[in-house]
């Protein structure tokens, strides 16, 4: 039997907000906003990506509202940054019911929850959605997390990896509370499950202890699929010992490469198949009935994001509040403990490739763009996969809904057609997907 092509991966990017990466995108003409709090906005954007078949999506999340930039959340909340106006947790279910294949993914902090809370919760919807979950894992990146959680700020990188691992370490521990056939149901003989094959988690680290059992059985996958963005030294070992999917924003093509074959490299030094993390690079795409429309499109859309906004966006993202940044002073000290190491190296690699200030760099950083029709939009698609730079895509909106729609109606034919994207479900959950 000859062996199955390879495959791309494409996962959606959403945020329960009318703002994704791309911060103008709210005032796009064609971005709806009165919908943002109804539920029928995140079951319309799930039946899409399904008819698409895309292995899944998933919700960025921030506990709070940046107040970096400036010292407050003014710049935020008036010019339409990216914010989370409901948790994703509850909307999640809202999507489940409206599809039978699409993976679901929270973004949910093992620095602000307790192992225990995250098994529970993410094992309910796993079981509920019939084994279509996703837990993005992050160790969060400010202060405001963490007081909002009663903290005084963020422990340092290091710790908060190592509890990171514990945290994972334990929930794999809980969500085996159950053996899969614990249950019997016997009415005649009035035995419901095996009380054998329930089991204490037992587990205790330096940082993270709990007992358990779960009272929940494990769902069809076993247990939710583990997801990760960290870029930094130690974020790249915990995704190569976990991480079953991870998200690369690295902006040029040769640092998305070189990105790849480290990771690819750290997770065969774990004992693991590389095959079995999935790296997906960042992708917004424009497409025009022609290329030069498809560039008046991308010139519009980066038009609409207000300068103040991109600088405060940059100062979230890296943990340092620009608008009170002097030259000659070090990012990494003014960081601290905040802000996203790989946000970090972004910057820093696009100021010495632009050689201006730090602001004018602050103002320059957007989202990796695919611009063009909707076979030239595939062809440096398919490039990218063939080449084996990543293993598929997170399709990040430039707008909401239309983006992803565009997308799916347009672009996803092509990379069917050429036969790198699949044109229907081989299986039932998530983990099926990104092993098919």
């Amino acid at each position: 039997m000859a062996p199955v092509p390879r495959q791309m991966h494409l996962v959606a990017y959403l945020k329960t907000g009318p703002t994704a990466l791309d911060s103008g995108g709210w005032r796009h003409p064609e971005a709806t906003l009165d919908d943002v709090l109804d539920p029928g906005r995140y079951e319309h954007i799930a039946r899409v990506l399904e008819a698409a078949c895309f292995d899944g999506c998933f919700f960025a999340d921030l506990q709070g509202l940046y107040d970096i930039h400036k010292g407050g959340f003014d710049t935020y909340v008036e010019r339409g940054g990216q914010i989370s106006y409901l948790d994703p947790m509850v909307v999640m279910p809202v999507m489940a019911r409206a599809t039978r294949h699409l993976g679901l993914g929270a973004t949910l902090s093992t620095t602000l929850l307790p192992a225990y809370h995250l098994a529970r919760t993410l094992l309910s919807l796993d079981v509920l959605s019939k084994g279509r979950v996703a837990w993005n894992i992050v160790t969060s990146a400010t202060d405001l997390e963490a007081k909002n959680f009663g903290l005084t700020a963020l422990p340092p990188r290091d710790q908060r990896y190592e509890v990171a691992d514990e945290v994972v370490e334990a929930c794999l521990r809980l969500w085996k509370s159950w053996d899969p056939d614990a249950f019997i149901k016997d009415k005649k003989a009035g035995v419901y499950a095996d009380p054998a094959k329930v089991h204490y988690a037992d587990y205790e680290g330096r940082w993270v202890k709990t007992r358990g059992p779960l009272s929940i059985p494990q769902s069809a996958q076993g247990h939710p699929v583990l997801m990760q963005a960290g870029a930094s030294e130690r974020g790249k070992e915990f995704a190569a010992r976990w991480a079953e999917v991870v998200f690369s924003s690295q902006r040029s093509r040769e640092d998305t490469k070189a990105f790849y074959d480290d990771l690819k490299a750290r997770v065969a030094a774990r004992g693991r198949r590389p095959e079995d993390c999935a790296v997906l690079a960042q992708a917004t795409c424009i497409v025009g009935e022609t290329e030069s429309i498809a560039r008046e499109k991308a010139d519009y859309i980066n038009a609409l994001t207000m300068e103040e906004l991109r600088i405060a966006s940059t100062s979230s993202n890296i943990g340092v509040d620009l608008s009170r940044y002097e030259d000659g002073q070090s990012l990494a000290e003014l960081a601290g403990t905040q802000g996203m190491q790989g946000s970090m190296d972004v910057f820093e690699s696009r100021r010495r490739s632009l050689g201006g200030s730090v602001k004018d760099t602050a103002r320059s950083l957007r989202p990796n763009q695919y611009v063009g029709t909707a076979e030239s939009v595939a062809d440096q698609l398919e490039d990218l996969f063939v080449s084996q730079v990543c293993d598929g895509f997170i399709v990040t909106p430039a707008y909401a809904p239309g983006s992803h729609e565009t997308f799916c109606r347009a672009v996803v034919p092509e990379l069917q057609r050429r036969g790198v994207f699949r044109r229907a479900y081989s299986g039932t959950t998530l983990r099926d997907h990104l092993r098919g």
